[in-house]
């Protein structure tokens, strides 16, 4: 892992070649460095191409290094980029594929660029909470254009070479090559080497605007509305302005000295940590402990689908977007008739919105076969049922697939709660049994819950995780366990906010404090959304399982009055027909005061403060045993279930990495004083052992 040296005729060419991405590692630093210092220092060598082996350019940072001293060792790159605007002769960067970040802004430090069609080019940082931090946000304005360039950084979004090379007075490529982008590159390197005269560097061209004090105040108001929780944006717009303001008096280091400035100072923000944990915790979340990463996998290339229900339906689709062929299979045509319908009907609204184009609605549907006849799925490399989620109607399907399937098609269930174990106790084949729980609309959601039972093996694991990477999907593993890892932390979430309203809340003062801290939805707009009834049916079966477990009696009650949510116009709050604004409902207010006299509850002044911290404190203690008992792996799994599958704010790095900026000494603190309440469950907020243990040692968990 490092860089090439070769020479063609009197061209110099050096390869980055850190696979995947050739991120610019350590190693791929001093040997690219060196490769440049023998370039310049042979007679022999007229000009030079910096290029990358495989399947990019440059990623940028390698993020195996991240946080480490080799990050910032010398040469950095920094140190990188002097190497190549210093250099006496010619440097042509050729780039293709993928060329972003630090990538990038290597390339703007070559006199020369060229590229192929299709090459994406970004500086994505601000993903991660960042500015670019190697004089991104000087240079390419200086070749773009301020506008085009404060987009690009703005965004962080990937944009086609093609593209940028047809804009007006653009200096970002000097030429597309088509064809063999080497050859081309050599060729191009030659005819700068024999035209002489000064060699152009990024830093030494102007950068204007004509109007630069407007244009920045409304970029500024722009990035306002649009990203007000995250500090990054608005400081790409500072940083930007300031390649205007010091161009004007040539002062081109003085715009990377502040480009730095802002850097550093964004590196200990809270939002970066929380997004840079994000990160790490996506890729992180791939990866199980003991299923190697070189696991054989088994090969799916058809699946089928039991139920074409919402979530049936949904589940589908996922697999027609990535060109898998789906087989869906129901009971009765009217059934099956009214899923293949709703799928057509959300491709159309697609191409309606000019997010797809006609023929891809053609080819999707046309891998779609529908069925009343489990004979038709028999040969199907994957199943996945989505029926009704009760044991019995689950045994039935699983003993009629464990029948039917081919031998080694894996066996997968839909189940949000259900034990997995048993699910596969009803096969004679328990080793292709997991569990895949989408959540809805599963065709949007971006979580998949893989459960991993008892006896699920471990290329099963890996054929799962990574079929949800070619549907799109960021896979969590769960162990087997009531409500797995999102649900069953989700339960004591739904119980503090009853105990909540018993206290002297209303639905929308919980819902409007938590959505205030950055919450998608409060618990009482998502239980309207969800739909009430799945919770009365879960604690009715809590009454049964956990009679110790305290639960507020509002929830049955507002159930008793069948307002079951937004699919009966009327929940906590009420709904105008054909319409999602959650109106407060005065009806639910006086239910809960009623409730609330009958208890001899005086209800009290609730501050949003603590109406957050039992909310997001009762999901860390509760993910605190999650982790202990082994349901989860690590701290970042849990919090990319909640990122990606329950609307926790990004912005915060899930309940997890937020527990360990406010301290965990002050999270136990704070739930001493909740256990104190005479109206909350004094048992529960007894801190997890886990929790407890990291607190007393000054530790974390991420």
């Amino acid at each position: 892992m490092g860089a090439k040296y070769e020479t063609r005729g009197d061209v110099a060419v050096i390869t980055l070649d850190n696979p995947p991405v050739n991120g610019l590692g350590y190693d791929t630093r001093r040997e690219f460095a060196a490769g440049i210092d023998r370039a310049v220092a042979d007679p022999a060598v007229a000009a030079i191409v910096i290029t990358g082996a495989g399947k990019a350019f440059s990623g940028g940072a390698d993020i195996k290094e991240f946080g480490s001293p080799k990050a910032i060792a010398e040469p950095n790159l920094l140190s990188l980029i002097k190497l190549l605007e210093d250099a006496t002769k010619p440097v042509v960067a050729a780039v293709h594929s993928v060329c972003m970040g630090g990538g990038l802004e290597l390339a703007l430090g070559a006199h020369y660029r060229v590229a192929a069609p299709g090459t994406n080019v970004a500086l994505p940082e601000v993903k991660i909470g960042l500015i670019p931090g190697a004089g991104g946000t000087q240079r390419l304005p200086r070749v773009l254009g301020v506008e085009t360039a404060l987009n690009m950084i703005v965004s962080g979004e990937p944009v086609k070479s093609e593209v940028l090379a047809s804009l007006p007075g653009q200096k970002l490529f000097d030429r597309i090559i088509e064809g063999d982008l080497l050859s081309g590159a050599v060729a191009f390197a030659g005819e700068m080497a024999k035209k002489g005269g000064a060699l152009p560097r990024v830093r030494d061209m102007k950068v204007t605007h004509r109007d630069p004090d407007a244009y920045f105040g409304f970029a500024r108001n722009m990035v306002k509305g649009m990203a007000k929780n995250f500090p990054a944006p608005a400081k790409c717009v500072d940083a930007v302005e300031g390649s205007v303001r010091f161009s004007k008096s040539g002062k081109f280091d003085d715009g990377m000295a502040l480009e730095r400035e802002i850097f550093i100072g964004l590196m200990t923000t809270p939002e970066c940590k929380a997004l840079r944990h994000a990160f790490f915790g996506e890729r992180a979340a791939s990866k199980i402990p003991d299923v190697p990463e070189d696991t054989p996998q088994r090969k799916i290339e058809k699946v089928a689908v039991i139920g074409a229900g919402t979530m049936g339906g949904g589940i589908s689709m996922n697999f027609l977007n990535a060109g898998i062929p789906v087989t869906i299979l129901e009971m009765k045509q009217d059934a099956l008739d009214r899923g293949v319908a709703t799928i057509r009907k959300n491709y159309e609204a697609q191409v309606k919105k000019g997010k797809l184009k006609q023929d891809k609605l053609d080819a999707r549907m046309a891998l779609l076969t529908p069925t009343l006849n489990y004979a038709d799925i028999a040969q199907a490399d994957m199943v996945i049922e989505a029926v009704f989620e009760e044991m019995g109607v689950k045994e039935k399907v699983f003993t009629t697939l464990d029948e039917v399937m081919k031998p080694g098609a894996i066996l997968a269930s839909n189940t949000s709660t259900l034990d997995v174990n048993k699910i596969a106790s009803f096969t004679k084949r328990p080793q292709d049994v997991v569990g895949t729980h989408f959540f809805s609309p599963a065709n949007v959601m971006k979580l998949l819950e893989v459960v991993r039972g008892e006896k699920t093996a471990k290329d099963v694991l890996a054929t799962v995780m990574s079929l949800a990477k070619k549907i799109r999907k960021t896979a969590v593993v769960s162990g087997v366990c009531d409500g797995f890892i999102g649900n069953r932390m989700i339960e004591q979430y739904s119980r503090q906010a009853g105990f909540l309203l018993e206290e002297g809340c209303t639905p929308e003062q919980v819902d409007k404090a938590v959505e205030k801290w950055g919450m998608a939805m409060g618990p009482f707009r998502m239980g309207d959304l969800a739909g009430n009834d799945i919770g009365w049916a879960i604690r009715k079966r809590r009454y049964q399982e956990k009679p110790g477990m305290r639960y507020s009696k509002t929830a049955d009650l507002l159930c008793e009055l069948g307002r079951y949510g937004q699919k009966t116009g009327a929940g906590w709050y009420d709904y105008l027909p054909g319409k999602r604004d959650a109106m407060p409902s005065r009806l639910v207010v006086e239910m809960i005061e009623k409730h609330r006299a009958e208890l001899g509850i005086t209800p009290r002044k609730i501050s949003d403060e603590e109406i957050v911290h039992r909310l997001v404190y009762s999901l860390v203690n509760e993910a605190a045993k999650i982790l202990e008992e082994g349901i989860a792996s690590k701290a970042s799994d849990i919090d990319m279930v909640y990122l990606t599958g329950y609307g926790f704010p990004l912005f915060r790095g899930g309940p997890m990495c937020y527990a360990d900026q406010q301290g965990l000494f002050n999270v136990v603190h704070t739930m001493k004083k909740f256990a104190a309440n005479p109206h909350d469950d004094a048992s529960f907020w007894q801190p997890a052992p886990l929790l407890a243990k990291l607190a007393a040692e000054g530790k974390s968990f991420t």
